[in-house]
This record gives C-alpha cells, structure tokens and sequence, in this order.
C-alpha cells in the first residue's frame, strides 16, 4: 500500500480511532493485523517472506542463552536466511550475470527487503552481543519488524529503541497531534507538490530527451527530487506513528545544509549510516587501527552502501565515489593545512556540488545508461533546456521546503498554545485536502520502494 492513494487515507484513521478505542493489552494485535494487511495488500506475494524473516530471527535469538556454540550456531543460522534471502532477491540475477549466466526469468524484489532484513539482523546481532534481551513474546517482535509506517522504506529501527515503545501504553494527546500532522503535512508536501512535480522533468532527460544543459539540470534537479521523495516517505512514517503515540527515528537533518560531505552523511539517512556505522565500520576496526586500515574501512562501507541501493555496476561506482570523498576529508584532516577554514556558504555550495554529481550514476540505472549520458554533455550548450516561466514553476515548491520545516517551531513560539492548535488544525486540513487534490491523478510510488 502506498502513502499517497485513497486506500491508505481511509486505512490510517481507521487504525489510529481503533487503536485509541481498544484496551491496551489488544493494541499490538491490532496494529500487527493492521500492519500485515498494509503490506499484503501491497505485495501479497512477498508476504511470506517478511513472516518467514520475521519467525527465523525470532527464535534464533530465543535460543542464544544456551551457550556459547548454540548462540554462535544460532546467529550463522539467522544470517544466512535473512541476508541469503535479501541477496537471492536483491543480488541474484546480477551473480549471474557476473558468472556469465542469464536467469530464466526476472527475480522480483519483495518491497521493503533491505529495510526489514537490516532491522531483523540489528535485532539478532544485539542479543548475540548481550546489548538487549531476546523478546519472548512473537506478537510484539513481529510488530517491532512490521510496524506498517516503517516497512517499506523505514527509517531502519533499533530494538532499544523501538520495542519498549510498542509495549508502552500510549494515551491520545494534542502534542503528538500537532507534531505528527505537521509532520504529515511536510511529507505530503515534499513528496506529491516537489518530487513529483520534479519527476517529468528528469524522467523526461534521462529518457533520452535534450543535451549538455538538460542533462546538468536534471541530474541536480534529481538530488531535490529523491530528497523530497525520500524524507517525504520518512516526514510521512515518523507522522503517522506519531499519531499512534510512538517516535520513530529522525532520518534526515536538513542535508543540504552540510560543509562538507562528511557532514552530508550525518544528515542524510540517518538510520542506514548509523547501522554500517555500527555493525560494519565499527567491528572492522573503525578509526582505531591506523590510517591504512580506517581508509579501507571506510570504502568497504561506501562500497556496501552502494550494493544496498541496488545490485549493479552503477551503484557500487557510486559507492565508491562517496567513499572517496570520506578518504579525502580524512587525509585532508591529517596532512592539510591547519589553519585554512572554509566560509560556511562556500561549504555547502562544494557539499552540494560533489553530492550531486554522482548522481547521474544512481539514476542512470546502468553503466551504458552512464556513458550515453555522458556523451550528451559535450552538445547543445548554446540553449537552456527550459524557458523562465518552466524553471520557476519547478523552483517554486523547493523554496517553500524550509519554511514549511520551520511552521512548527514558528507557530509555538508565536501563539498561545490554543491558538497555535486551532490554527494548525486549519492549516492542516487545507493543505492535506489540496495535496489529495494534487496526487488525485496518479500513484506515483516512492523512489526508494526499488530499493
């Protein structure tokens, strides 16, 4: 089920007045119900999949206090069919590419994949460190790897973190109201009036259409639009489960705010650069064992990170081009100049410019894609793709982001809290009402559901 359809406007607040209507010990059983249909209505055939994830990993970490060979059993069993699950589906026809064979037919990759697994795997991997304990009852496990605003496409949950707020009773208040709705009101915002009014644009250039200008255009009008796609999704899961009581982990921090790239990386998907962080970089060695190995480390990260996004040769280029830039801020902290300090707004506009390039790798979709993309830069320099009043109506709904991002914060400092209430709630209703208007005419799924 997508966020931006008819079906999930009448799905949700049925869930959320349930939830509040039922006695707390049946609101897990509920919102698991809830959740496993949002998902088999979405992708009935991968269902199994998710249940069978959910299951293994489950009792793999029930059975880790047996002793030190059973845990060490146990944890080589769960990894081998979580992660031989995701890279069967993910990974499959591109092993086979590689060894020189052709699969019979297309492998579908089951929707939420990378998601789940990795949130399964962060699970298993703490109760085999001893950093939580196994969960013994499936019901609350199954919601922690289902729970229906994150599972598709996150943000990517600790158990800590998450677990202890499904058992907790949760009370309807005006404060999650608030903070939810205008969290609903952004996402919907960046995802139907920016990146989908972006998407015809770049869709249309990477298509085929238009030179050297386009091309550029497209490729750094492609940031704003997977950006927007992206934290849209996460504005709109954090809001919907705000609404239900619970707090899910903020996935972006404004990213093109970073200096330097590095900075990027600790704003943008926030949850997967916290997860390689801690179970790759750190059990690698980290930055604790010289530079040679913090240097390797780190582009077996980015190389990762880009084998998570997809399986192809344009991915893990694009991987590697961000792990070269992380290699390059470390050396740079270690042999270059001390005293040179670089003026703020000329920080981001560098950030922005290294981040965006690399693009064109990410949504070319193939290394031939690449290259023909390449070769369209050299022609038609003496036009610009669009006319004024075209790049304005692109332009218009991007500049409108930071404010709407800031309306929350505005309106408690500048009205009582009743009136701040009253006027979100109007605010809220117009905007999603129009919004609705917006994605009337179509479905269009987000970005990081192919991943």
């Amino acid at each position: 089920m997508n966020f931006n359809t008819l079906t999930f406007l009448l799905f949700f607040p049925t869930v959320a007045v349930l939830h509040y209507s039922l006695p707390h010990r049946f609101r897990w059983a509920l919102l698991l119900a809830a959740s496993w249909l949002f998902y088999g209505l979405g992708s009935p055939e991968a269902l199994g999949l998710l249940l069978l994830a959910t299951a293994v990993s489950w009792l793999c970490a029930l059975g880790m206090g047996r002793g030190p060979w059973v845990r060490r059993l146990l944890l080589g069993l769960a990894l081998a069919i979580c992660l031989g699950s995701l890279c069967f589906f993910k990974y499959g026809a591109f092993l086979a590419e590689l060894a020189g064979l052709s699969p019979a037919e297309k492998i579908l990759l089951p929707a939420g994949i990378s998601f789940y697994t990795f949130q399964t795997l962060s699970y298993v991997l703490d109760v085999y460190r001893g950093r939580v304990k196994a969960e013994r009852h499936f019901g609350y496990y199954a919601l922690f790897v289902s729970f229906f605003p994150q599972l598709v496409a996150g943000p990517i949950e600790r158990p800590e973190r998450l677990l202890p707020q499904l058992r907790a009773e949760r009370l309807f208040s005006r404060e999650n109201l608030r903070a939810g709705g205008w969290l609903l009101l952004t996402g919907y915002f960046q995802k139907v009036a920016v990146a989908d009014s972006l998407a015809p644009f770049v869709d249309r250039v990477y298509g085929g259409e238009g030179d050297g200008p386009a091309v550029l255009l497209a490729t750094f009008l492609f940031g704003f639009q997977i950006y927007c796609d992206f934290a849209g999704y996460s504005n709109i899961a954090r809001g919907t489960a705000k609404l239900l009581g619970i707090d899910l982990t903020e996935n972006f921090r404004r990213p093109f705010q970073a200096t330097t790239v590095r900075d990027f990386w600790r704003r943008w998907h926030i949850s997967l650069t916290s997860w390689f962080t801690d179970y790759v970089y750190i059990p690698l060695g980290g930055s604790r064992k010289g530079l040679k190995r913090r240097i390797i480390n780190l582009m077996t990260v980015f190389l990762l990170s880009g084998l998570w996004h997809g399986a192809g040769w344009n991915f893990l280029l694009w991987g590697a081009v961000h792990g070269l830039y992380q290699v390059g801020g470390v050396l740079w902290d270690r042999f270059g100049p001390k005293t040179v300090k670089c003026p703020p707004l000329f920080g981001r506009l560098r950030t922005y410019l290294l981040v965006s390039l690399p693009w064109l790798l990410f949504r070319a979709g193939s290394l031939p894609a690449v290259g023909a993309l390449l070769a369209r830069l050299g022609g038609g320099w003496n036009a610009w793709p669009l006319d004024l009043p075209a790049l304005l109506l692109l332009a218009a709904p991007l500049l409108c982001v930071p404010t709407l991002e800031n309306l929350p914060r505005l309106g408690r400092e500048a009205a009582p809290e009743r009136a701040a209430l009253v006027g979100f709630t109007g605010i809220l209703a117009v905007g999603l009402a129009w919004l609705a208007g917006l994605a009337a005419g179509g479905e269009n799924a987000f970005i990081y559901f192919q991943f």
